[in-house]
């Protein structure tokens, strides 16, 4: 495993990540299996894991703490805050007030004294940058958090929390966590030029772009469904056009992969992390074949020649719909901020 600096930190991480969010309830609700696919993964060489503690109500958190135990100070351990964690209104969101609440928690539940990358998982515009960010260096300076991270932001966001870092002398983002695969490229426009300008890491999450670039979605195939569809239903609807271009574009891609005697799996992860931009993808098995089959891709290497042909598949910095981007904001989510009142 050839590892990699993220952003201008210094830190080293794999070019793989390993995604928590299947452990638990949300996918695998066996602690040992989920723990047992956690020690293959860092056997392989991984030396990167995420989670975040919404991720079955906290429950990823606890078995990737019980995973690491003996192993904490060769690992690079990742989580995130902002989700609603229970029926109280102020237990979300990206307050100060919140912010030192869940990471008390998160350290609880992963049992470490410390969490190497915290990360806010959403933007809140309602929230001032400057309290999330004062917030989080408090945490910084108590030994608490070593790195801070964003995910999901748009890049105005991204550079308003830049400026705002610098110009009140707080810790700022090292890293931004966007999701990014061959079929959600809108990043490529903007983002990541942004964060390669601030010298930010970048961790993408959904390279297979939720179970589309598995090699099940194909078309003539009368079982497309999805475990995460009960969630997320506008992303995996084939009634919607942009699902249905979908399909025949990771249909596109499969056959593609073939051509070139690989498997989709591993196109899409190459795809992925070898961006300039990118430090690492987020892989998130919820089995252990699951994880086999995706750990040799970082030995794969894509020819311009098939990079063209993915282009011609799916446009560069283009998404197929706002349920892949991870994040609506609120001028597009609500209809009355871009309309005038009728007189």
């Amino acid at each position: 495993m050839k590892y990699r600096s993220l952003g201008r930190t210094g830190l080293k991480v794999s070019p793989l990540c390993l995604g928590a969010m299947m452990f638990g309830a949300w996918g695998n609700p066996d602690h040992d299996d989920s723990i047992s696919i956690i020690h293959a993964a860092l056997d392989a060489g991984i030396n990167f894991i995420d989670t975040a503690d919404v991720y079955s109500a906290g429950e990823s958190e606890v078995i990737v703490g019980k995973a690491i135990k003996g192993k904490r100070d060769d690992l690079v351990i990742a989580t995130k805050f902002h989700a609603p964690m229970g029926d109280d209104p102020n237990m979300a969101g990206n307050s100060r007030r919140w912010i030192m609440r869940a990471c008390e928690e998160s350290l609880r539940r992963l049992g470490t004294d410390y969490i190497d990358l915290y990360q806010v998982h959403r933007p809140e515009p309602d929230t001032d940058i400057e309290e999330t960010l004062g917030a989080l260096s408090d945490l910084v300076h108590q030994g608490k958090v070593r790195y801070l991270g964003s995910s999901t932001f748009p890049s105005s966001a991204i550079v308003e929390a830049q400026w705002v870092a610098d110009r009140r002398h707080l810790e700022r983002f090292v890293c931004e966590q966007p999701p990014y695969s061959i079929l959600v490229r809108g990043i490529e426009a903007e983002m990541l030029p942004t964060c390669q300008r601030y010298g930010m890491g970048v961790i993408a999450w959904s390279p297979l772009a939720g179970g589309w670039l598995s090699g099940k979605w194909r078309l003539g195939r009368d079982d497309l469904t999805s475990r995460r569809a009960a969630r997320i239903p506008g992303r995996y609807d084939l009634s919607k056009p942009e699902n249905q271009k979908k399909l025949e574009a990771a249909d596109a891609l499969a056959v593609l992969a073939e051509e070139d005697k690989m498997s989709l799996v591993h196109l899409a992860l190459a795809f992925v992390i070898n961006h300039p931009a990118v430090t690492a993808a987020i892989i998130g098995p919820r089995t252990r074949e699951h994880l086999d089959t995706q750990l040799d891709a970082v030995d794969v290497t894509l020819t311009d020649e098939l990079l063209d042909r993915i282009d011609e598949i799916v446009a560069p910095g283009t998404n197929f719909s706002w349920f892949d981007a991870g994040y609506e904001p609120p001028s597009i989510a609500s209809a009355w901020r871009r309309r005038r009142p009728h007189r």
